[in-house]
């Protein structure tokens, strides 16, 4: 398996076994509808490539292996380890972290000024929400949806079914479920229908005081 993994990662960084490379094999093979594994070698290395061309890009992967992969492992220090280590676990981390409050909870977050969680499993799967927030006893639920949404067929027919599902979830746990609208701005993911912050205000605001 070591071996295996050694050389998946390096054909893969090299593309070796790429359209370009070996031909389109998915397509060839549907050509070809062999009834046996040397039907279709046959039929590989009479029409598309001659057997030494694959054992050319056998020899080449084993080049980029032994001189420019070991090269580059011989090349790694103790301190390039460890620098990695830390980089993975502290800086991609933090990153990753602002990626995701940039996102659209975590504007929704921001604008509100109130904590917003990701919901339990049974709650995407029994409610159809994705995020809530809690006010003291209850909780306010939400389905992030992309733009175009409601014109989509099969979108429309699960329409009625998840509005159903959101009305449980209100009988069950107080708040409304409110669908926010995802869309891409500037490669950025923003909320479509702001509309919908002030009705979400005022769902707070109500919960609050009851």
């Amino acid at each position: 398996m070591p071996k295996e993994w050694i050389l998946n990662q390096a054909n893969m960084r090299w593309g070796l076994t790429k359209k370009n490379k070996v031909g389109a094999v998915s397509d060839e093979i549907r050509k070809c509808t062999p009834k046996s594994l040397n039907e279709w070698k046959e039929y590989y290395y009479s029409n598309i490539y001659p057997k030494e061309h694959l054992e050319n890009l056998g020899r080449t992967l084993y080049i980029k292996i032994s001189e420019v992969c070991q090269a580059e492992i011989e090349s790694i220090t103790e301190q390039d380890s460890i620098d990695f280590i830390k980089n993975l676990v502290i800086n991609r981390t933090y990153d990753g972290y602002q990626s995701e409050i940039q996102t659209i909870y975590g504007q929704l977050q921001h604008i509100l000024g109130v904590q917003i969680e990701p919901a339990p499993d049974e709650w995407d799967r029994k409610y159809n929400v994705d995020f809530f927030i809690k006010i003291n006893d209850k909780y306010i639920g939400f389905q992030i949806k992309p733009a175009g949404y409601a014109y989509i067929p099969q979108i429309m027919n699960e329409l009625e079914f998840q509005k159903r599902t959101h009305q449980k979830f209100t009988e069950k746990y107080g708040g409304k479920v409110f669908y926010i609208i995802s869309v891409k701005q500037d490669k950025k993911k923003v909320i479509h229908n702001t509309e919908v912050i002030e009705e979400i205000k005022q769902e707070i605001e109500k919960l609050k005081s009851t």
